[in-house]
């Protein structure tokens, strides 16, 4: 199987080429990518670990799911594809807003992305990939905004970055759709 690759886009999220996605990595080159977030009834938000395998940020607490958009791919077909492969599951999604960030990694690798950040509901019990999936839970926002700030170490960069910059923004988007 080639390995995939991810959009190369310029600030204003223009596509600009396609790399192979650990080049992007290894090179620090701005490309797409998606968080997707997940709440329930109760306004808790539905939490991944990552896979131990995975060749970043293995273990570490995460939103529902993220990863990054094909060629030809809308960002709410990538999160709809994605959210299934790794969680099991179908939801509809919203998209809310994106960002820009660069965050390097000690094995030398680098994420910089525009995020386009995704929000939508279930009630019900994942069917996690364990190839992608260590764990999961549900959590309030204030929980996981409190355990950030006690415990950072656990989470993924992405994660606290959107939780650092854009936790109003999600937690009142989110309440006005329930």
């Amino acid at each position: 199987m080639a390995e995939e690759k991810v959009i190369l886009v310029n600030e204003k999220d223009e596509q600009i080429g396609l790399m192979p996605k650990m080049e992007a990595h290894e090179k620090g080159v701005l490309h797409r990518a998606f968080s997707v977030f997940i709440f329930n009834s109760k306004n808790e938000l539905m939490l991944q670990q990552r896979a131990l395998s995975k060749y970043h940020s293995p273990g570490l607490w995460t939103n529902t799911c993220c990863s990054h958009q094909r060629d030809g791919e809308s960002n709410l077909e990538a999160g709809a594809r994605r959210l299934e492969e790794e969680m099991g599951f179908v939801a509809p999604l919203d998209e809310k807003m994106s960002f820009i960030y660069k965050a390097p990694f000690d094995n030398g690798l680098t994420e910089h992305e525009l995020d386009h950040i995704m929000v939508g509901s279930f009630n019900d019990l994942p069917k996690i990939n364990p190839d992608e999936v260590e764990a999961w839970k549900w959590m309030p926002l204030e929980s996981v905004k409190e355990d950030i700030k006690e415990q950072p170490q656990l989470y993924t960069a992405w994660f606290k970055i959107i939780f650092d910059k854009f936790y109003k923004y999600i937690n009142i988007t989110h309440e006005s759709n329930s």
